[in-house]
């Protein structure tokens, strides 16, 4: 059995490598070039495995990155939605493509930095689910990810925390390539998307009416795409109690404003669902994350033709249309993953 493991240069991906080392399995690092490729980076971590004495790989997959993530990244904002790059980065390409790249190296398994936990259940089958470090879990970004490929991955850090592992490194004396921390979205400058929309030449929407929900205009707004439910600051306007964006009314161009009170949302309408557990057997106490730093929390869950329905047991701020809802039992499993389509 060989397993590859992911390599970025970070604390993460480094100590799964030390990680699997030690544990006596036969491995190699890969990294892969999502962006343009950068031979100072991809020296610097051959020389970090050099080290450490394994063997090194590196693939440039940024053409087919930049097709199947920047492209639908821009894409979801020219229409008015709120993308989630990273969970269709971890289903398209760190266990797609570059999956493809270990096996074509002789790889069976893939392992990465992600904290999260993958485990035999006894109904189930393979299972993700919620990593031990809660703060660094990542089980949300990974449920877009179909489960015959989570089947050929591996995750070391899963029952580990963050803050364990780095003291570890330091007290071994061993230093990652970058230590400091991944930005939000990798191939967003300074994490402005806004900027980095109109310098590549998005066609986005021209500006419109922001109205209350009974049609009273209140303002202006510069493109929908610049908006998200659930918008407090940044709307720009003098009103005789805070305004939050409640919708997006994406035929008549109108950003539907209101107080806090009209919020609040009771459920949201889910497309394309990755089940990484069978919907048959999926038990009566579920809950969901719309949202990464959300807590999960209680729901029901109907099907509507091939999307499902999920009604909060208490009302929440709206969810962002094209966001991930998360599906979770009682124990935290991961039962699948889709697209937000809209709030109710």
């Amino acid at each position: 059995m060989t397993i590859a493991i992911a390599v970025s240069g970070g604390t993460d991906s480094l100590y799964a490598l030390l990680t699997l080392k030690e544990q006596g399995h036969d491995i190699f690092a890969l990294h892969a070039h999502f962006l343009a490729p950068c031979k100072e980076r991809e020296d610097a971590i051959d020389a970090m495995c050099a080290a450490l004495d394994i063997p090194f790989y590196a693939v440039d997959l940024h053409e087919e990155f930049e097709r199947c993530v920047v492209d639908p990244f821009m894409d979801e904002y020219v229409h008015g939605r709120t993308p989630n790059p990273c969970a269709l980065c971890n289903a398209s390409m760190k266990f797609g493509a570059l999956l493809r790249e270990a096996e074509k190296l002789g790889a069976d398994q893939i392992a990465t930095g992600h904290y999260a936990v993958l485990e035999d259940h006894p109904v189930y089958g393979r299972t993700l689910s919620r990593g031990l470090d809660v703060k660094k879990d990542q089980s949300y970004f990974l449920s877009l990810v179909p489960k015959h490929q989570l089947e050929k991955a591996l995750f070391p850090l899963g029952k580990m925390k963050k803050e364990d592992i780095k003291a570890d490194l330091a007290a071994r004396g061993i230093a990652p390539a970058y230590p400091s921390e991944s930005q939000e979205i990798c191939f967003v400058p300074n994490d402005d998307y806004r900027a980095f929309l109109i310098n590549r030449g998005a066609k986005l929407g021209t500006g419109g009416n922001m109205e209350l929900a009974d049609g009273t205009v209140v303002g202006k707004h510069n493109g929908l795409w610049q908006h998200t439910e659930g918008q407090r600051k940044g709307l720009g306007i003098a009103w005789k109690e805070p305004l939050y964006v409640i919708r997006k009314d994406l035929k008549k161009n109108i950003l539907i404003v209101g107080p806090k009170a009209e919020l609040l949302s009771t459920g949201c309408i889910v497309s394309n669902m990755n089940f990484l557990v069978a919907k048959e057997l999926w038990g009566k106490e579920l809950l969901v994350r719309t949202r990464y730093r959300q807590q999960p929390i209680p729901v029901s869950i109907s099907e509507q033709g091939s999307m499902l329905v999920i009604t909060y047991q208490e009302p929440q701020s709206p969810p962002a249309s094209g966001q991930v809802c998360c599906v979770y039992d009682e124990d935290l499993t991961v039962l699948g993953g889709g697209i937000i389509e809209s709030s109710m």
